[in-house]
């Protein structure tokens, strides 16, 4: 048997989840999640009024799985949550090595024009109660597990190649309290995320942390150990994570 579905007073699941996490991560091992999502990232095409997801439950026990999106917010319920999305089946059971489909449908709302916008899709994987052996209190620690992939809703008209966004990307070097940071420029219409970028300065190098850009918006990527300004001739590899989920290196330029 499962767990009794969370009701009224049991809404803020998620939220309550990752309190947990953060109190007990240095103390419990990490739980894994058996339910398998296809894929990293879920794109909507323009003219797409739906998109449909496959998940597979790689585990040797049955779960149940309820899904929703949010706008942003990870601490969002699939009561608290607006979203012009719906998410079908929105609780399911899945057994062992069985897969389920799930179907995004967009409810038709008006959807910003000239960019894309994100949504995240949350799978949250709740294991069945252990059975108690005859005659014995059962004690144990279960662990419900959240997924959480982006959403990308494109209108249509934009202008430019999603799969060559990040090439386009502007750069700059900037001082960033006791050290200095690249600054990156986005200036499509779509969702860059940044995986890794490194400054090579004179036979070193210095690597920033990841990072995604918002369409036509700029972020700063600290890097590490970079305590003064490099001279000319500096130079930069950065990867970005495609609709595929797969890397894809480029190289840029420092602009003054």
């Amino acid at each position: 048997p499962f767990p009794p579905r969370p009701d009224s007073t049991m809404k803020s699941l998620p939220a309550l989840l990752a309190t947990f996490t953060l109190t007990f991560l240095a103390a419990l091992p990490a739980a894994r999640a058996n339910v398998v999502i296809a894929g990293t990232r879920v794109v909507f095409a323009p003219g797409a009024h739906e998109v449909t997801l496959r998940l597979t439950n790689e585990g040797d026990r049955p779960a149940l799985v309820e899904a929703w999106l949010d706008d942003g917010d990870p601490t969002a319920t699939p009561d608290s949550a607006h979203v012009p999305f719906l998410v079908t089946p929105p609780l399911a059971r899945m057994n062992a090595g069985k897969g389920q489909s799930l179907r995004i449908v967009h409810t038709g709302a008006a959807m910003p024009e000239g960019r894309e916008s994100l949504y995240w899709l949350n799978v949250l994987e709740v294991p069945p109660r252990p059975a108690a052996t005859d005659g014995e209190t059962q004690n144990s620690l279960q662990f419900a597990v959240r997924s959480r992939i982006k959403v990308f809703f494109r209108p249509a008209g934009l202008k430019g190649d999603p799969l060559t966004a990040g090439r386009e990307l502007g750069w700059k070097l900037v001082a960033d309290g006791a050290g200095y940071a690249l600054e990156a420029s986005n200036p499509t219409p779509f969702h860059v995320t940044v995986s890794a970028a490194t400054l090579h300065v004179g036979g070193a190098n210095y690597a920033s942390e990841p990072g995604m850009l918002a369409p036509h918006q700029s972020l700063r990527l600290a890097l590490k150990d970079l305590t003064r300004a490099p001279g000319p001739g500096a130079t930069l590899d950065y990867t970005v994570i495609n609709d595929f989920g797969a890397p894809v290196a480029w190289q840029g330029r420092i602009t003054p």
